[in-house]
């Protein structure tokens, strides 16, 4: 039993295949921008699948890609999809698709208590631990600006700055204007995660494990030891398991 895994994201579309147990080697990305029937059509031509899960935070895209896989069995992740955790959220149809999976997949790797931080076109972390009834639960999450978001928003809104690449700063003292944004994207952003962190843990059971994942991922977790462990498949994990339990 193959399944197409498919995470639909602001910025890129990620495609994996996965058997029972784990993701298999083939993975394709095209910019979510792209998605039309003839792009899937060549970017699935030659995989073989017998049903496919969506996580999709882009509702048109999700809408073409559900058409084109209508053929086999498909499951678009949502709030009412059936998980292995419980949702502790007033409002559990405002919690984003890739937030469920990355906290599905943090909990069937590390347990409870758990931090998952996605490093994406906005930065997400969300929390597994028991709710008020001790039931594993999906509890919410904190949601900040991405960093390449940052960085590109300075760009755009100033005469001056230029864009940059993000990378580790040489020094913290910039020595040119590259160098000054460069070491307050990289340090600064390290200190708006760090500081969150600080936050959520007064309010968790003691030494919560913490995750990254996502683009931006390793190069602020580089800088941060609370980071204990980098998952770059943490999310299509996190589909894998749930298709599992939504797909004949």
């Amino acid at each position: 039993m193959r399944t197409l895994i498919i995470d639909n994201s602001n910025t890129r579309t990620k495609f994996a295949l996965a058997d029972g147990t784990d993701i298999l080697d083939w993975t394709a990305v095209i910019q979510t921008a792209d998605i039309s029937q003839q792009t899937l059509a060549s970017t699935l031509a030659d995989i073989h699948w017998d049903r496919s899960i969506i996580s999709s935070v882009v509702p048109q895209k999700a809408l073409i890609l559900a058409e084109y896989l209508a053929d086999k069995p498909c499951h678009r992740l949502s709030h009412k999809s059936q998980l292995p955790i419980a949702l502790s959220y007033p409002q559990p149809e405002q919690i984003g698709a890739d937030r469920l999976a990355n906290a599905v997949a943090a909990y069937d790797s590390y347990g409870s208590p758990a931090i998952v931080i996605d490093f994406g076109t906005a930065v997400t972390f969300d929390i597994v631990a028991p709710d008020e009834n001790g039931t594993i639960a999906y509890l919410g999450g904190v949601i900040a600006p991405g960093l390449a978001s940052m960085t590109e928003g300075l760009a755009k809104r100033t005469a001056l700055l230029p864009h940059i690449k993000l990378e580790e700063p040489k020094n913290a003292i910039g020595k040119s204007t590259e160098e000054a944004m460069l070491a307050g994207a990289v340090y600064g952003y390290r200190g708006l995660v760090r500081e969150i962190l600080n936050n959520l843990k007064k309010e968790l059971p003691p030494h919560p494990t913490i995750i990254a994942t996502g683009g931006d991922a390793k190069l602020i977790a580089e800088g941060l030891p609370e980071i204990e462990h980098l998952c770059p498949q943490l999310t299509l994990e996190g589909l894998r398991i749930i298709s599992g339990l939504n797909t004949p």
